[in-house]
């Protein structure tokens, strides 16, 4: 029975197969279109932050008593990479890490127990506490951000402005949600000074209680007749500032007004809230998020539109200005990879009109965009969107998925030059390579599969990698075998009988042209050199053909010679691929900057904004600067998906620093680094690039783990020493190093027993007197504002006065704080950082320019062994930073090799149905180190992530050559040939096809190594295809030859 032929059908089916392609060409175009585009890929933020208050407590009494209960009950969940937490005076944050290798399917449940445990133990938690809240929208990104700034007005009359833009922005389509950033809390002040009530007679808590007994609302009743209900109001409400001045308070025998003894004003929070400044001015950000399923650049266009018309409604002096533009930034980063990938494509085209002539290399050509809207359609399919990820793996693909056009063309064309017609000739490239075609794309895309069953967020972040490459390959292979036979039988000219092209036609000056090409080049004449045709002539007969055959018949006499070369080779080069250096990913080409402030723990919000103030004044005069941000107290909100971002703290500022180019940015960064920093001699400043990839955060980074606080704090300065010594790093610092100010109340317990206050009276009346006691709420319009009664500013603000305050007691008199109380003045822990449930501070730095961060790493740990060998039991000194989330990202990959090998073993006994065949292919998979080594050397550049999934698929890449190769030789011994001439034939024949497929994928690449992402991988590719085919062409026969006892004398099979 004869087998099906999918090529002989085609050219049986002209009409459905061209309807085919058009229809595929049309919803191709369509789905580019409809491809959703972003920056980065999505990857989930496997991250929860639990966040608990208990007022008035210190960070001991929150570690012991809130945080180290929840990290407890957290660890229950055994779903967790690590634990982190912080303790401040009054503030727990518990930082609970998903494991890595956990799906984003599975995230939403492990969210759900982790509220449901710490649910579960809320009641064992100090009463006085507030919450547990929980934030896991850490993946939520704010591509578009807004500043609303007004000189001369307040945050109340801009906080109302803001609502309504906010209004006006939600109706956008494609917005998601819109956050207020910066925003700061009205509050109605009642100042009353505690000596004067004393006077009067009159304690904090008397007036306390009659402002919210006036201001209540509460539910009286109605009155019904026989025809209506009439509802009941009871007057009383504050409807305005003046009511509340005008409340009359009871004084012994007489009434006062409040406003007489209090200042009753509207202010905002004090102390203020974390705040956002642009460009040295005060701002209300509105954060734009855009919904999920959305078009970014559809968004972004909106969102022009709509700030161009609410520009026009504001008044005179309130501005509405642009800080983050994510979509310009997308248009940008798409429009550079939409470059290399049209240059790529005219590279492709040029190597198959070079080395196919002009009407055999336009078959290729016409089958790239097929191919390419054929993968668009599948990408829109199955939900693939258009990022730096994809974009990078269409370029990459581009170089590979022309192979299967380039061999069947190649063979298709070879038969009809010996006489065969366009259906048997189809008909034979479908027989003779078909199959192992999609064995070698089969395994070429197998060569990614390590990428697709990473469970790690870098895994996840590069997944669309495998997922693209795959299927551009899978649809390149049914091109292949479907549409180049059509396009083969329609474009081709008789290559048999083949007519002179006319004198002076395009055809005629092209073949002219090729012919002085080869003329001038020898070396690579079989490439470029026009077909010489004629009825007795064997194509595998030109002069490079014969030279090529007595040089394998050289290599299969001198076997073991090139083998041990070859090893030679492989050994050498794992040798000097420690000279490589190493990386995780590249810093982002983004025009940002980021600067980080930090003060010493315990530091107010208003000193950390002077600090924020000065840096202002000296970035408004800095050229190539486009704007800066501020974040007062807090970090930026996530405008770039795989920001670091940071928490809130009254002692920290982040600035973003927008500037004009890359160039710009470099000579701002320098500056700062140089001459900016020194200027805030008490202050930790930071300034970095945006990060590629999931965030690391400070790239070195030394954990010491331990029991006892002052043990884990001496160990950490011996470790910050040593990494000190390194000249490569800068900015070393500890997350948690020197104790905070505290100020002690000691009580006279009989003192104040006798006097009829207690130490919980004090705490109340300082509480109220210093920062505020809420006693109602003022309400306006749909706004309820907090009333607060505090003291006045003399009292507030002097802390020697602070003994001399008078406070009421139980039987209506007064005293004053120092007839119970003395104070003392001291130092404590103004954080605690926990990980694991274990006391841990963190040893961090960065790094100098021109170094690596795993390099740098490799040369600190010998230095720390001998504080490592010293360290009591229980203690632990981990590595963190680069290095550990980069030996995270390979362990995930590595965890799929094993997947990667059953599935390429499978598919080479499937092809080959022999072991020593399959063996042999496999011996050629690592071939390609000793090429991408080369590379990296030669072009000194670093070996990343990146680089190290397209080394992984690049086996894949040389065992697709080795598997046509093999292939084609067991054809030829089955056909009856001799084993000798059949390596050497077989050889031949491939030698073409398997140097032009090569060809155009390294070529495709040099676009590819321009970018700061890819460059590394592309290089890596580059050398290894280079190498790696050399090997397949020279090596495999010499290995086959060894492998199998070849002899030059022997004939049969």
């Amino acid at each position: 029975m004869r087998r099906f032929n999918l090529s002989e059908w085609a050219l049986s089916n002209r009409p459905l197969v061209l309807f085919a392609m058009l229809a595929f060409a049309l919803i191709g175009a369509w789905s580019y279109k409809h491809l959703g585009q972003s920056e980065d890929p999505p990857f989930t933020f496997k991250a929860m932050v639990v966040r608990t208050l208990w007022p008035g407590a210190t960070a001991e009494q929150v570690s012991r008593q809130v945080t180290e209960p929840l990290e407890k009950a957290l660890m229950n969940t055994g779903e967790y990479e690590f634990i982190r937490s912080y303790s401040r005076p009054g503030e727990s944050q518990v930082i609970f890490m998903a494991r890595d290798s956990l799906r984003s399917r599975q995230i939403p449940d492990l969210w759900y127990q982790v509220r449901k445990r710490v649910g579960d133990i809320r009641p064992t938690l100090p009463r006085e506490i507030v919450g547990p809240f929980f934030n896991d929208e850490f993946g939520d990104t704010y591509g578009n951000i807004y500043a609303l700034t007004g000189k001369g007005f307040d945050y109340a009359v801009m906080r109302d402005y803001a609502d309504r833009i906010q209004l006006e922005l939600q109706r956008v389509p494609d917005v998601g949600k819109i956050d207020l950033v910066g925003l700061q809390d009205e509050k109605v002040w009642i100042e009353l000074s505690n000596t004067r009530l004393a006077t009067l007679g009159v304690s904090m808590q008397q007036v306390q209680q009659a402002l919210a007994d006036q201001n209540a609302v509460t539910g009286t009743s109605f009155f019904e007749t026989a025809t209506d209900r009439v509802q009941l109001r009871v007057t009383g409400q504050f409807n305005d500032i003046e009511a509340i001045r005008q409340f009359p308070i009871r004084a012994g025998d007489r009434t006062v007004h409040l406003g007489d003894i209090a200042e009753v004003k509207r202010g905002f929070a004090d102390p203020a809230s974390p705040k956002m400044r642009f460009m040295g001015e005060e701002a209300i950000g509105l954060a734009v998020a855009m919904k999920d399923g959305g078009d970014i650049l559809k968004l972004g266009a909106n969102l022009d539109a709509e700030f161009e018309r609410l520009q026009k409604t504001l008044p005179a002096g309130m501005q509405l200005r642009k800080v983050s533009d994510q979509p310009q930034s997308v248009e940008e980063s798409v429009g550079e990879f939409v470059q290399v990938l049209t240059e790529a494509v005219v590279i492709v085209l040029l190597v198959s009109f070079f080395s196919l002539g002009l009407r055999t290399g336009l078959v290729v050509g016409v089958t790239i965009p097929l191919v390419l809207a054929m993968t668009f359609f599948v990408m829109h399919y199955f939900d693939i969107g258009l990022h730096k990820i994809s974009l990078g793996a269409l370029v990459l693909a581009l170089g590979l998925l022309v192979d299967d056009a380039i061999i069947a063309v190649e063979m298709m064309a070879t038969k009809m030059e010996q006489g065969y017609d366009r259906l048997r000739a189809a008909s034979f490239a479908w027989e003779s390579t078909a199959f192992p075609m999609l064995t070698g794309t089969l395994i070429t895309a197998a060569g990614f599969l390590p990428i697709a069953t990473a469970a790690s967020s870098t895994g996840e972040y590069t997944r669309s990698l495998f997922q693209v490459v795959t299927i551009a390959l899978v649809v390149s292979w049914i091109a292949a075998v479907l549409f180049i036979p059509y396009l083969g039988d329609k474009m081709l000219p008789d290559l048999f009988n083949p007519q002179p092209p006319k004198p002076g036609s395009l055809s005629a000056r092209w073949h002219a042209k090729r012919q002085q090409w080869a003329d001038r080049y020898p070396a690579l004449a079989n490439l470029i050199a026009p077909p010489q045709h004629g009825h007795d002539h064997d194509p595998y007969q030109r002069p490079f053909y014969r030279s090529f055959r007595r040089f394998l018949d050289t290599c299969l006499r001198r076997r073991w010679w090139v083998i041990a070369a070859t090893i030679a080779l492989f050994i050498g080069s794992l040798m000097l691929f420690r000279f490589v250096p190493q990386q995780f990913f590249p810093d982002s080409t983004r025009p940002e900057l980021m600067v980080d402030i930090e003060l010493a723990e315990g530091a107010s919000l208003r000193s950390t904004q002077a600090q924020a103030e000065k840096l202002e004044k000296l970035l408004s005069s800095r050229e190539g600067i486009a704007n800066y941000v501020s974040y007062v107290g807090t970090g930026s909100p996530r405008f770039y998906l795989p920001l670091d971002q940071q928490l809130p703290a009254t002692n920290f500022a982040q600035f973003v620093v927008l500037a004009k180019d890359i160039k710009s940015r470099e000579s701002t960064r320098d500056w700062l680094l140089h001459e900016v920093i020194p200027k805030f001699p008490d202050v930790q400043m930071r300034v970095t690039r945006l990060e590629n990839g999931p965030p690391v955060g400070y790239p070195v980074q030394m954990r010491i783990s331990g029991e006892h606080i002052e043990k884990v704090q001496a160990i950490a300065r011996q470790v910050e020493a040593k990494v000190r010594e390194n000249p490569h790093v800068m900015n070393v610092n500890l997350d948690w190093s020197e104790p905070s100010k505290v100020v002690r109340l000691v009580i006279d317990q009989e003192r104040a027993r006798a006097l009829g206050v207690s130490s919980a009276q004090v705490s109340q009346f300082l509480s109220s007197s210093l920062a505020g006691q809420s006693v109602s709420v003022y309400r306006e319009g749909n706004r309820q504002i907090e009333m607060l009664l505090r003291g006045p500013t003399d009292e507030r603000n002097q802390l020697e006065l602070l003994s001399s305050l008078s406070m009421p007691t139980a039987n209506g008199g007064s005293i004053t704080l120092s007839q119970v109380a003395t104070m003392e003045y001291g130092f404590e822990d103004g954080i605690i950082w926990h990980r694991n449930r274990l006391p841990t501070v963190t040893v961090r730095a960065d790094i100098s320019d021109g170094m690596q961060p795993l390099d740098v790493v490799h040369q600190i740990l010998p230095t720390l062994d001998g504080i490592r060998a010293e360290l009591p039991s229980g203690y632990l000194l981990e590595t963190g930073g680069t290095v550990e989330d980069s030996a995270r990202g390979q362990n995930s990959i590595k965890a799929g090799m094993p997947l990667f090998l059953v599935v390429v073993a499978t598919l080479l006994m499937l092809q080959l149905r022999s072991f020593s065949r399959a063996a042999m292919v496999l011996v050629t998979a690592p071939l390609g180190i000793i090429g991408a080594t080369l590379f990296l050397l030669l072009f000194r550049a670093p070996f990343g992530f990146v680089a190290l999934l397209g080394t992984i698929a690049l086996a894949g890449m040389i065992m697709r050559n080795s598997v046509i190769l093999i292939d084609q030789i067991q054809q030829d011994i089955d056909a009856g040939h001799d084993r000798w001439h059949s390596i050497i034939d077989a050889t031949v024949r491939r030698f073409r096809p398997i140097v032009l497929t090569a060809l155009a994928a390294v070529l495709a690449m040099i676009p590819l190594s321009r970018s700061a992402f890819y460059g590394s991988m592309a290089i890596s590719i580059m050398g290894g295809l280079i190498v790696g085919t050399v090997l397949t062409l020279v090596f495999l026969p010499a290995l086959y030859a060894a492998w199998f006892r070849v002899k030059p004398d022997e004939s049969g099979a």
